[in-house]
């Protein structure tokens, strides 16, 4: 019997410890074939290439990868997986595996990930997918207390099925020495980023500006992802790409349209 094609993608770029972490994790579940940026394309959300020429080339970036092949991509996530899918691979992959991505995706922060957008792209196109985030900004993070989990939830959803239309958004804590307490499945936490510009003028006396903000949680439920993070757990949600607010639809219904 074939072994399932795992198709693996990030958004910090394909040398990044994160998915060459992934690939180890992944090697042992089945095929791997890895299409990922050449370059980071953090807070890329969605966005796909059409005004401008996209590359891919062959590569061979750790000889013990143990990955079937590499390849990176001049594009943003989404163009990696469409890129894949259309001309790379010979068949559909079985599962598509994006990250690990080197910080948080939970919460409000799902509407900006390339990581996430990467997973959401292969489901749009029937592929089973997950965005596997570690709550830790560092290049240097550490992902070995990472794997067993990873490839837990990887193993579940090949055997049991990611239902139609849904991603799954995983996000890891960072635990330092206290360890990783169990898995969650958890709704989306309400959050947002209460952000500011911090304006500077550059010596050609031109003005420049750096986004910055501060992460505001306005939903202390404990059945959300940042409150099963916060107590040591894996959060788990499942993500849909159909934006309909179902909800709201008998009340727009109610208008003189």
């Amino acid at each position: 019997m074939a072994k399932p094609l795992i198709l693996v993608t990030n958004d910090d770029g394909i040398t990044a410890p994160g998915l060459r972490a992934l690939v180890q994790y992944m090697k042992e579940l089945g095929d791997v074939v890895v299409v990922a940026p050449d370059s980071p394309q953090s807070g890329m959300g969605h966005a796909i290439t059409l005004d401008n020429t996209l590359y891919s080339q062959k590569v061979q970036i750790d000889l013990e990868s143990g990955a079937m092949a590499e390849y990176s991509c001049s594009g943003t996530p989404a163009d990696c997986v469409k890129l894949a899918l259309q001309e790379l691979l010979e068949r559909k992959p079985d599962i598509c595996v994006s990250g690990i991505n080197h910080g948080s995706n939970s919460s409000i922060n799902v509407i900006y990930s390339g990581t996430m957008s990467a997973a959401i792209e292969a489901g749009i196109e029937g592929v089973p997918a997950i965005g596997l985030s570690l709550c830790d900004y560092s290049w240097e993070a550490n992902f070995a207390p990472c794997g067993p989990f990873v490839q837990k939830i990887v193993r579940e959803s090949l055997e049991n099925g990611i239902p139609n239309g849904v991603v799954l958004n995983v996000n890891i804590p960072k635990t330092e020495d206290k360890g990783i307490h169990g898995i969650k499945v958890c709704r989306q936490a309400r959050a947002n980023w209460k952000e500011k510009f911090d304006k500077r003028t550059n010596p050609m006396g031109k003005d420049y500006y750096w986004l910055t903000g501060e992460f505001e949680l306005l939903d202390h439920g404990e059945d959300t992802d940042e409150w099963a993070l916060s107590q040591g757990y894996i959060s788990v949600v499942p993500t849909q790409f159909d934006l309909t607010a179902y909800h709201a639809i008998q009340q727009l219904n109610t208008w003189d349209l």
